[in-house]
């Protein structure tokens, strides 16, 4: 926990746009002992005020430097661990441990023994953790050559990574083999301008659904009772003087979005150091079944049987900040606020950041989720401090604040089952399919209809004399959404699958995971999840390729599979002109050996791809710059030319059958 405040205060100043931090340069050499015996020399050059910690720094600190093979391997063996030059040993206050570092440069010789006569190059694996005002991982991979004759061909002995070799191997073309048409068609500019206007709304309506987090985080029992006795404290501290106590509210509203913020900048430290290891956390199995239980957790608090709290000790320091007085002190007011409202604002952030993760949109769509909760959190302070008297319209505090908390509960409960359908999609459990999770979800909002007309009541509900207004609207709405629901379980005649439901895009498993109805492309379309089979048919049928870059856990990617593609105008596109690839990324099963390869990433440095997802999401990457999904390419039959710009997410009928409309013509165009 120590290690995560340290990230969160140092993170503050970091730059989300600025380039890809490398302070550690290293090179290689051997050292000859015997004819079984070698010392692998790793050297690092570290940046002025970084530091790369020892094998033996302290435990409970910065991560040490751990030498291991790469590969699991009987050829050799390592003696011990390795040899360090001159470091350097300092107290670290917030750790409360002595950290042993290296400073400027730091010199490690691993000794080794061969095993067998004829080995001729050794691969071990370095893994660490550099740190300045922030820190980063290491992880590098080096390929010693133990001949003489090797090594003077390869003076840096750095693992080597053949592009032309490696994407001819798995994709059956290269980056030089691609290449973009000359031919132009009127509605290409128009496409990439509705592409950047999404993308612009998109970070709007997180921001918006942060505020309607916001909102409903002050209507819990935590926030809602403190908002006059804050507003008094600013009123009446400030004596005759109300401009005074008007701009510490405002200060105050103020800092409550700052604290907000604050929270989301580690994600940014995190996508600048991997574009894509969102996507990986995202669409990781383990952590998607985590995030059910943690949401089993959430909803159980909210029913009232247990509360959410942080550790007092932290309300204690930031009260004890709050005497400081003025900026500071009205800073760690509002650090109180976070931390004392954390039973009722945790559960509700914990879906905000679970819903960032898995949007395309990274540390941005998180940041502007928590911009807008900032906001309807703080606003209300500094708006009734501004007009005291519009307090007098609020409702008295009561039985209904707990109502809204074993409704949000309910919600807790049913966004729970949707990471548990993202885990099971991604590991093709087989579980989870459409029907069961449509019948948890009708069971649990049943049950909400039942609780709002008191058939349902929980620990800390207040007997119920007589239904309000809103319990009963409330009940009816909810009961019409179950309804609702069941309709999911019509089948459409025209695709031979359920009918899709527009409020569950992206929520609930798509139509064709089904155990009545199953199909393996969606709209019952033809389609290839293979770059290579898919190309090798669209020569044979000579038609253009629509490359589909998807994910099983990908939101935007449901909607428009089950509510624009369907549509007839798009329908008749993919159905008659052209070849469908789809390519999952976050597709977990395990490649071939023979293709888990190192590769090159984009942003430099390496990595192995180990699954299909992995494979496909370098593709992406490394061919056409982008990391997000939906991404659609429209190209050629051989798979070399790239008909006219790509798009992503396009919910817009007439956009989207221009972009394939662009596309035909211009592939027609290169025909004749």
């Amino acid at each position: 926990m120590k290690k995560l405040i340290l990230i969160l205060a140092l993170a503050i100043g970091f730059n989300a746009f600025s380039q890809i931090l490398e302070p550690v340069k290293w090179t290689t050499s051997v050292e000859k002992i015997s004819e079984q015996e070698f010392y692998l020399i790793m050297k690092a050059t570290i940046e002025e005020n970084w530091h790369v910690y020892s094998q033996y720094t302290a435990e409970g600190g910065s991560l040490p430097i751990e030498i291991t093979k790469a590969k699991d391997t009987d050829d050799y063996e390592l003696q011990g661990k390795a040899l360090e030059s001159e470091t350097i040993k300092k107290f670290n206050e917030v750790f409360e441990v002595t950290e042993t570092f290296f400073d400027n440069e730091a010199i490690l010789k691993q000794k080794i023994k061969l095993n067998k006569p004829d080995v001729s190059k050794v691969t071990l694996s370095l893994t660490g953790q550099v740190c300045k005002e922030v820190c980063l991982q290491i992880d590098e991979v080096f390929t010693f050559f133990l001949n003489e004759d090797d090594q003077n061909a390869n003076p840096e002995n750095k693992a080597i990574v053949d592009n032309t070799i490696v994407n001819n191997k798995l994709y059956g073309i290269t980056t030089d083999d691609l290449s973009v048409s000359s031919i132009k068609c009127e509605g290409e500019v128009a496409n990439k301008a509705s592409e950047v206007q999404s993308g612009g709304k998109s970070l709007w309506s997180i921001f918006g659904l942060g505020f309607l987090g916001g909102l409903l985080a002050l209507l819990t029992p935590c926030v809602f009772p403190m908002i006059p006795l804050t507003v008094s404290f600013f009123t009446k501290k400030s004596g005759q003087d109300k401009s005074e106590g008007i701009s510490k509210a405002l200060l105050y509203g103020f800092f409550i979005f700052a604290v907000y913020i604050i929270l989301s900048l580690p994600f940014h430290l995190l996508d600048s150091v991997n574009p894509d290891i969102l996507n990986e956390i995202s669409t990781n199995v383990w952590l998607n079944v985590i995030f059910f239980a943690i949401f089993l957790f959430f909803a159980f608090s909210f029913f009232g049987y247990y509360e959410l709290t942080l550790p007092s000790s932290w309300t204690d320091k930031t009260t004890q900040g709050e005497s400081s007085g003025g900026f500071i002190g009205i800073f760690f007011m509002a650090l109180t606020l976070a931390i004392v409202s954390f039973s009722c604002t945790g559960p509700i952030l914990g879906s905000l950041l679970a819903g960032s993760l898995t949007a395309d949109g990274g540390a941005w769509q998180l940041t502007s989720g928590m911009a807008g909760f900032g906001v309807s959190l703080g606003l209300p302070f500094a708006l009734f401090a501004m007009f005291p008297n519009m307090m007098n319209a609020l409702p008295k505090s009561g039985g209904w604040l707990n109502t809204t908390k074993v409704i949000l509960g309910f919600l807790e409960l049913a966004l729970a089952f949707k990471f548990l359908s993202n885990a099971d999609l991604v590991a093709h459990w087989s579980i989870l399919k459409i029907e069961p999770f449509l019948i948890i979800w009708i069971i649990i909002f049943a049950g909400l209809a039942l609780y709002l007309f008191g058939k349902i009541k929980f620990p800390h509900d207040s007997p119920i004399k007589k239904l309000s207004f809103s319990r009963i609207s409330g009940g009816i709405l909810v009961a019409a959404f179950t309804i609702y629901l069941v309709s999911g379980f019509r089948v459409k005649k025209e695709t031979n699958t359920f009918t899709p439901l527009t409020l569950l895009s992206g929520l609930a498993p798509p139509v064709g995971y089904s155990f009545l109805y199953p199909n393996e492309c969606p709209n019952n379309l033809e389609c290839f999840k293979d770059l290579k089979t898919g190309i090798a048919y669209a020569k044979k049928v000579n038609k253009p390729i629509m490359l589909d870059f998807t994910g099983y856990a990908c939101v935007n990617c449901r909607k428009m599979e089950e509510h624009i593609w369907p549509l007839e105008k798009i329908n008749n596109y993919l159905l008659n002109d052209f070849v469908l690839i789809s390519l999952y990324v976050d597709d977990k099963k395990a490649l071939p050996e023979e293709e888990q390869l190192n590769v090159n990433r984009v942003n430099g440095g390496t990595r192995k791809l180990e699954n299909y997802g992995h494979k496909w999401a370098n593709f992406q990457t490394q061919f056409f710059q982008t990391n997000s999904q939906p991404y659609y390419v429209l190209l050629s039959a051989d798979g070399t030319t790239i008909l006219n710009q790509p798009v992503s997410y396009t919910p817009d009928e007439e956009d989207y059958a221009k972009f394939l409309e662009c596309g035909l013509s211009v592939f027609k165009k290169l025909e004749e």
